[in-house]
This record gives C-alpha cells, structure tokens and sequence, in this order.
C-alpha cells in the first residue's frame, strides 16, 4: 500500500516538472506543431495558387498593353482624340498623311531595308552553319560573333557609321598609297538615299542572333542528337557537306528559327536607332518620321502620326506574309530536290564564297569596333593618318562628369523590368512542372507578340493609355515598358535550362515533406544559379538598349545612356559619340562578365 502511495507520487512528481503538468506540455507541442502545419499549409496554398495563376498573369501583362495601345493608335487615327476636343470619326489622320511628300519613298525605304536586311542576314546565317556544321570552326565562329548580341544597336550603329564615313578607318587604310586620297573624298555613305548603310548596320546587328538561335536549337540533346546521326548519314552516301546539310538538317532546323526570323524582320522594317543614325534625311524611313511627329510641338501631328503607325503596322504585317508566303513557294518549288539523289550543287564553290563572307564580316565587326575605340582616345586626328597623333582620356573625362543621371537611370531601369521579368518567367515554368504541361502554343506565341507587332505602332498608343492613367509616374512608365521587350528574351533564356532540371531532386525532397514553395526556392533555383544570372545579364542587355520605349514613354524626361548616345550621334563631336557609345557596350559586356564569374566563383568556394 505505501509502495502504491510512493509510485503515485512519483509519477505526480515526473508530471509536474518545475511547475508545469507534461500533460499539458504535450498538448501545446502538438498545438504548436499543429499551427506550423496549417500556416505551412497555408503559405504552400499561397505560393501554388500564384504560381498557377502566373501564365494567365503572363497572358494579361503582355496582351492588354499591346492591344491596348494598339486600339488606343487607331482611335485617333480616324479622328477621335477627346484631348484635343476632336471626337469626330473621320479619315482626316490618313488625308493628312497621303499629302506627306515624300510618303512613297519612305515606304519603299522602310520594305527595302527590313527586307532585304532580314533575308541577307538569314541566308549567311544558314551558309555559316551549312559550312561549318559539326566542325570546330563553329564554336570558333559563335565565341566571335557572340559579344555583337550585347551591343545595343545604337551603338552599333555608331560602330558602323565611323567606318564607312568618308574620312572614317575604311578610307584610311588605303589612303593615299592605293586610293591617292589626300583629302577625304565624296561619298554617299552613310545617309545614303538607298538605304544601303542601314541594311549594313542591320544584317552585321541580326546574324548573330540568328546563328545563336540555331545553335540553340542544336544544344537540344535529343534534337541535336538526331540533327548530327542525320547529317552523318548523309555524308556516308556520299552527299557534299552544304549538300547534306540542306536536305537533312535544314528542313528539321527551320521552323525552330520562324518566330525568331519574323521577329527580326518585324524589328528591321520598323527600327528607329539604326535607320536615324545611318539612314538619310531626306526623306527618312517611315518609322523615324512617325517619331518626329509624334514628338512635334503641334499636337495635331500626332493623329497624323497615328495614322502613320497603323501604316506601319500594315507594312510589317504585309512583309511578315511575304516571307510566309516565300517559305510555301521554296518548299514547293525545292521538295523534289531533297528526294532527287543529286550529291552536290557546287559545293565547293559556295564553301570558299561563305568562308570568305564570314572572314569579311569578322573583320568588318573588329574593325568597327577597333576604330570606335580610337576615336574615343583620338586628340588631333588628320586624314588621311591611319593612326591619331596622340591619345587622349579628356573625352572620357568630360563625359564621366555628365554622365550621373543617365547612368542612374539605365541602371534603375535595367535592373526593375529584368528582376519583374525573370520573377513572372520562373514562376511560369514552375506552373509548367507542377502541371506536368507545357505551355500552350497560343502562350508562347505570345511571349513573342511585342516584338512581332512594330513598336513604332503599339507604344504610341499606349502612351495615350499611360497619360490618361498617371500621366506623372514617368518611371515607372518607362520600367513596365522595358519589361515588354526583355519578358521574351530572358524567357526564352531561362526555358530551356528550367526544362532540363533533373526532377529527381523536387521529387526527393516532396517526399521528405517540403513543400512546393521550399522546393522551388532550396532545391530548383540554386541548380539555376547560372542560367539565371545569365537572363539578368541578357535582360539587362536588352532594357539597356531601348531607345524608342524610354523615348515615348518617358517624354523625354527619363535620360539614359542609349538615349543620349543617339542624340550625341546626329551632330555632336565624334569623340564624344564614340565615348557614349563604348559606354553603352560597356554596361551589358559588365553584366556578361558578372554572370560568367560569379558561379565559378560560388562553386569552387562550395568545393573548399
């Protein structure tokens, strides 16, 4: 009986350690555990419900403010601007613009240059990789012409006009021992009527794109793979390289590279840097004159201007079923030479042509780039000397000391649309995994909708939407802007990579019971370390590039690098041109850098 008493008080005793009941211990673990279950449960609710509404988020950001500006463009086209107290539907906009002299040029212009600018950059590219296929030189070939993708196009098109100018390095290498050029000579380059410098500047801007599309298609493993079995085979029975090529790669490879083609000839029928810089004046293309009007203290242009966008946009879409019409006639006109038996078609003679071509633009492109330079340094500078008399930084110097604002701005507005843009694109990916689908073809038709539909038309209009919301929020205006066009490119280069993660990893730690949101930021986003810091850079790239955008929809009160830059082109001192323009090669060749360091970096520490 004692020994009962003396168990009961015991166990009393164990129950009640330093004044609490163990009782009541447990129940309040549980509680506990119990609450971090439903709050973890709840923010896993949270994250899965935002990552399945992301597509449909993608969807809204991209299609309002297209169709929205594009709608809110042919309003005042057809005479409806509430603004200006005109709201009566007429065709005054397009009467006004079929009496611009000129109109006819412009258009011819504006066809020629996208066109044919597009199709030569096309054509080399595909004799580049029909050349080099599964050889070294096309890895040697890719790492020269990669660095051309981060330079803006402004500064491109800089590059490019230094060289050609009369008095520019071109002249000066055959000066006067092969030209007897003692003074430098007339010449129509650039500016000239045809549009010739333009299409320069466009296709040595654009085939590198091109080619790295390509090969991106061949970094597909299974694709790839089957591409080269294919090619080998073709070899073995006998067809020339170019020749087999063609008939068994080429067919595979082209609707991969449709979209992005349809975008460059989209951008190069209506571009406004390369054309405003290197085109003439007299009359200049279609889009930059839209943009002088639209920018024209009389407010009246701008239903003028609006007409002219809806040109614009009738122009791009006509090339656009041009080449698609193109691409129906060579299938039906070239299917029976795939099937013929013929092993070559002068094989030899196109492999010393494009040899020679692809040498001619490498050095066309380091030697636009070499003078660029130059004239950054150049102090007293005669023709035709092939070198300065003396180097200088005074031009570096005066420049750093003006340059703060922009600066700011390029950096600001870079790092907000790319940091907005890779968070809507990762979290679009993850729907993608977490739903066991791809996303839909419309959706990734989509994503390419800016750069299909010419700038030059939707962002008027969505200027007019900007203005009528918050007409004083300029920032941010130009940052959503920005997101627009670098949502694509860092989308297609994050794809990829996320597609390929190995979901082994998510699977295991599913099933350790960490939730979606856990897994997404501690097991996937660190395997894309990488990958990610180069869509930053890439991202970075493109918004440090956007002249139009920050143009129209800053209003001219958000100064950047790019537009300061083309500014300083058309009448300031080449010297400073020439600093702007490194400049602004400068930034994205930066962030390049960072996103190839920094994970050597990271990873060898991890290794320590």
């Amino acid at each position: 009986m004692k020994k009962s008493v003396h168990k009961s008080k015991v166990n009393t005793d164990n129950n009640n350690i330093n004044g609490v009941n163990t009782d009541t211990l447990n129940a309040a673990i549980i509680h506990s555990n119990l609450s971090h279950q439903i709050a973890a449960t709840c923010k896993t609710d949270l994250f899965t419900r935002l990552v399945t509404l992301s597509p449909s988020l993608l969807l809204i950001l991209l299609i309002l403010p297209v169709l929205g500006g594009l709608i809110s463009v042919i309003l005042p086209a057809f005479g409806w601007v509430p603004a200006l107290e005109t709201t009566t539907f007429g065709l005054q906009g397009f009467k006004a613009l079929g009496q611009t002299l000129g109109l006819e040029q412009m258009v011819a212009l504006s066809v020629a240059t996208g066109f044919l600018s597009t199709l030569l950059a096309f054509v080399i590219a595909i004799m580049i990789l029909a050349t080099f296929f599964n050889s070294p030189w096309l890895t040697r070939i890719e790492r020269l012409l990669s660095p051309i993708l981060v330079i803006p196009h402004a500064a491109a098109a800089i590059a490019v006009g230094f060289l050609i100018v009369p008095s520019g390095m071109m002249a000066r290498m055959i000066s006067p021992w092969l030209s007897d050029w003692e003074l430098a000579p007339q010449g129509i380059l650039p500016h000239d009527p045809y549009g010739i410098s333009i299409i320069l500047g466009l296709v040595l801007k654009e085939l590198p794109f091109l080619l790295l599309m390509a090969l991106g298609v061949f970094a597909q493993p299974e694709l790839g793979k089957k591409l080269r079995q294919q090619y080998q085979v073709a070899l073995n029975l006998g067809y020339y390289p170019i020749t087999a090529f063609f008939k068994a790669v080429f067919p595979i490879l082209y609707p991969f590279l449709r979209l992005p083609i349809l975008a460059v000839l989209a951008y190069a029928s209506a571009s406004v840097e390369m054309p405003l810089i290197l085109g003439p004046n007299t009359p200049p293309t279609l889009a930059v004159t839209i943009m002088q009007w639209f920018n024209d203290v009389d407010l009246n242009l701008r239903i003028k201007a609006s007409a002219g966008a809806i040109l614009q946009l009738l122009l791009t879409g006509s090339l656009i079923a041009l080449w698609l019409g193109g691409e129906r006639m060579v299938k039906a006109l070239c299917s029976d030479a795939l099937v013929n038996g013929k092993r070559q078609y002068k094989d030899v003679i196109w492999q010393k042509l494009t040899a020679s071509a692809t040498v001619f633009i490498i050095g066309f492109i380091a030697l636009s780039l070499i003078g660029l330079l130059m004239w950054s340094l150049a102090g007293y500078w005669r023709f035709p000397a092939a070198l300065p008399e003396q180097l200088v930084l005074l031009h570096f110097q005066s420049a750093l000391m003006q340059i703060s604002t922009p600066l700011f701005n390029t950096l600001a507005l870079g790092i907000v649309s790319t940091l907005f843009a890779i968070a809507i694109t990762v979290l679009c990916l993850e729907a993608e995994q977490l739903s066991n689908k791809p996303i839909s073809n419309f959706t990734s038709l989509i994503i390419y909708l800016p750069l299909l539909v010419p700038s030059i038309a939707f962002l008027f209009g969505l200027v007019w939407l900007q203005q009528l919301v918050h007409n004083q929020a300029a920032f941010f205006n130009v940052a959503f802007t920005h997101f627009l066009f670098v949502l694509p490119y860092v989308f297609l280069s994050l794809a990829s990579s996320y597609r390929r993660l190995d979901k082994r990893f998510a699977t295991v730690a599913a099933s350790l019971g960490a939730p979606p949101m856990r897994v997404f930021f501690q097991v996937k986003l660190p395997q894309l370390f990488a990958p990610l810091l180069i869509a930053m850079a890439l991202g970075l790239a493109v918004s440090f590039g956007q002249y139009l955008p920050t143009l129209l929809t800053g209003g001219g009160r958000i100064a950047t690098i790019t537009t300061e830059a083309v500014t300083l082109a058309n009448g300031a001192s080449r010297r400073t041109s020439a600093v702007y323009a490194i400049i602004q090669m400068g930034l994205p060749l930066i962030g390049f850098m960072v996103a190839w360091l920094l994970p050597k970096y990271f990873f060898r520490s991890g290794v320590r």
